[in-house]
């Protein structure tokens, strides 16, 4: 196929699909005296086309007024709730129905300077690994196989804004999000609001702050979803029922007891699987990747947990999993409301491994669409950019699947790589195509030789 001297050829009208596509949403960008959809229209183009995506760049690029897409961006009163719904939906109605469609839950972050961009604070930022000077936001992903594409976002605020109306005033943060809440909140509002549009979806996935949450975890089983959630290698556990006693008072004089104990001893689960024989490992094929089959060896155990916040002991589904990587031997622990009697072995191990695919959701919107590159300081200004960034993302989400057939290890770079070209034309078509094909056969020689070595 790749050989084919009509390979990509598909692709040459892409930039007429985008503008069909940024047309679609055109009423959104409507008031009863304005419309602002041409702009809207120029900014996509511009972070397909500019080398830095913010108002400077993007303006640069396009030879577009400053001064317009700046209005447009931080003062215009179009509903970016109202975008990222429509893209939440398309890229529903859009993803193939294969196999299980999870929301993935994660946060990213980004440095910043100063201290005046909404919700900037001194923070935990998992995009440099540790606390910085940064922004922070909790994202819904969602993913069925391979393919995935945010569809909400939710700014995390800290106590240091909420609880400073001078601050919020001067970021024009609306009244009713000038309330505290926890990463784990923002992310039941974000399940709950896809809910309630009608968005379908199997199961959540989420990492270790998520898991190690166990309201979290109640208030998604509350929902009647399926789970899967990471956990911290130090996550307590029980392998029996334990029951919950008040120690009998042991002197006549002092006070009684009022901290409950459990009959059975617990473990923390880097302890438990010590405990474990290789007979108590599966070996299970995930999915396939482009470095071969993804293999793991699995185990599977009923376990229990005792939340002290509220004294209740919960019963979990631990899954345990052991790959190996280039820096040894990954192990991933997880829990999850699944039952093996509603899910094979395999579809939860799959449920596992796609917290992969949010991370590469981030890579795609960071690295090459630019989500990290904006420079605007206010609370609207913040949410106009992140919903046009995800129109893009949903838009290569539709692309690769409209050319899954013909160029199925087509990426977001190829398509950004294309429609530069057509709004440019800085090389010929020909030379295009065969820049795509050379680099094409060379992934494609890469994910034969990884396969061959299994």
């Amino acid at each position: 196929m790749i050989r084919n001297k009509n390979y990509g050829k598909a692709l040459i009208d892409a930039a007429g699909r985008l503008c069909a596509y940024a047309s679609d949403y055109q009423y959104l960008f409507k008031n009863k005296t304005k419309s602002n959809a041409d702009k809207a229209r120029l900014y996509i183009e511009g972070i397909v086309t500019s080398e830095l995506n913010n108002i400077e760049r993007i303006s640069e690029t396009l030879d577009s007024s400053y001064h317009a897409m700046h209005h447009f961006i931080s003062d215009s009163n179009w509903d970016a709730r109202a975008v990222m719904d429509k893209v939440a939906k398309d890229v529903s109605r859009s993803l193939p129905k294969q196999t299980l469609t999870g929301l993935l839950i994660d946060e990213s972050g980004w440095e910043k300077k100063g201290n005046k961009s909404v919700g900037v604070g001194h923070q935990y930022c998992g995009n440099v690994g540790k606390t910085a000077n940064s922004q922070v936001a909790v994202y819904g992903s969602l993913c069925n196989g391979k393919n995935a594409s945010l569809v909400d976002c939710r700014l995390y605020l800290p106590t240091s804004w909420t609880s400073d109306s001078e601050r919020c005033d001067e970021a024009s943060i609306p009244i009713d999000e000038r309330v505290f809440k926890t990463k784990q909140e923002l992310a039941a509002d974000i399940i709950k609001h896809q809910l309630e549009m009608g968005i379908a979806f199997d199961f959540v996935g989420a990492d270790g702050l998520y898991g190690n949450d166990a309201a979290f975890a109640r208030k998604i089983n509350n929902m009647g979803i399926v789970y899967m959630l990471d956990i911290h290698s130090d996550q307590k556990i029980f392998l029996e029922k334990p029951e919950l006693y008040l120690p009998e008072r042991k002197t006549a004089k002092g006070p009684a007891p009022k901290k409950l104990k459990a009959n059975t001893d617990h473990f923390a689960a880097n302890q438990y699987i010590g405990l474990l024989k290789p007979s108590d490992w599966e070996a299970i094929d995930i999915r396939d990747s482009a470095k071969g089959v993804l293999k793991g060896m699995f185990h599977f155990k009923t376990v229990y947990i005792w939340d002290k916040n509220i004294n209740t002991v919960e019963e979990r589904l631990l899954v345990i999993s052991k790959r190996k990587t280039k820096e040894g031997e990954e192990i991933k622990y997880s829990f999850t409301n699944a039952s093996l009697g509603q899910y094979t072995k395999q579809a939860i191990a799959y449920m596992q491994a796609q917290r992969f695919f949010v991370e590469h959701s981030f890579k795609e919107q960071k690295q090459i669409l630019g989500m990290d590159q904006f420079q605007t300081r206010k609370w609207l200004s913040w949410h106009h950019q992140i919903a046009l960034n995800m129109m893009v993302g949903c838009f290569v989400l539709k692309e690769k699947l409209f050319n899954q057939d013909e160029i199925p290890i087509l990426s977001a770079r190829d398509i950004m790589d294309f429609l530069k070209f057509k709004f440019y034309k800085e090389m010929t078509e020909e030379r295009l195509l065969r820049q795509l094909k050379e680099r094409h056969i060379k992934r494609h020689r890469d994910i034969d030789y990884c396969y061959s070595k299994q």
